[in-house]
């Protein structure tokens, strides 16, 4: 690829991946966001770790388990091969880096959604319920939306995290120029190689854009306290 092209690829593969994630973390995080932030169960404290666990784990253990899910020789192959007499893994493309993303973001996007969502009077979901609101209904049009501040402050941290995704990207989608090279993947690439220039213009643009999702997640989650 050219110089710009390996500027250019990595960034629009990065804002893909990133947006694949954090429709993902909207999607899935949310409801377990819900769940933590307004029940209590037994298991929940084991719920706790397992979303958790992404967060504090090497981002290497968390692909080499995502490897052993969607890889040829992983959960997703055994099954295909069962059901189509060919294994068929996800591993090595961009969709493996956006589920990579997605597991470490998740974590993020949970822990400040459900703190938004337990911040909410439950006065006004018991109002709901008393006015014949169904459990789905009160969640959607009461409960979530009086939390969406601290929601969207969430899914902006995922975002963040995601766009810088590296060790889990790299055990299960790899480093494929044109095709699974994210930007923090192709840092790494321009630093092995010695070009320095590339590498500080992707540094740059990385650090620009996670400060400032943290600046409106910062300002949504105050915003949210007030």
């Amino acid at each position: 690829m050219s110089a710009i092209a390996d500027i250019v690829f990595p960034l629009r593969l990065s804002v893909q991946v990133a947006l694949a994630a954090t429709v993902g973390c909207a999607v899935i995080g949310v409801p377990i966001a819900y769940v933590l932030g307004t029940r209590e169960f037994r298991g929940k404290a084991l719920a706790d770790v397992l979303v958790t666990l992404p967060l504090v784990m090497p981002p290497v253990v968390t692909g080499y388990y995502l490897l052993l899910l969607v890889g040829r020789r992983g959960v997703l192959g055994a099954l295909t091969k069962t059901v189509t007499g060919t294994a068929v893994g996800m591993a090595f493309t961009w969709e493996a880096a956006a589920l990579a993303s997605l597991a470490i973001s998740l974590p993020l996007a949970v822990s400040t959604a459900r703190s938004a969502i337990a911040a909410v009077d439950p006065a006004h979901a018991d109002a709901a319920r008393t006015l014949g609101r169904g459990e789905l209904q009160t969640a959607i049009f009461v409960v979530l939306p009086l939390a969406a501040r601290g929601i969207i402050a969430g899914l902006a941290l995922a975002f963040a995290r995601a766009m810088g995704e590296f060790g889990a990207t790299m055990m299960v989608a790899g480093n494929i120029p044109g095709r699974t090279n994210t930007m923090a993947v192709q840092v790494f690439n321009a630093v092995l190689y010695g070009d320095w220039q590339q590498a500080t213009v992707l540094v740059a643009v990385l650090t620009v854009t996670s400060a400032g999702l943290l600046l409106l997640a910062s300002r949504l989650t105050r915003a949210v306290a007030r």
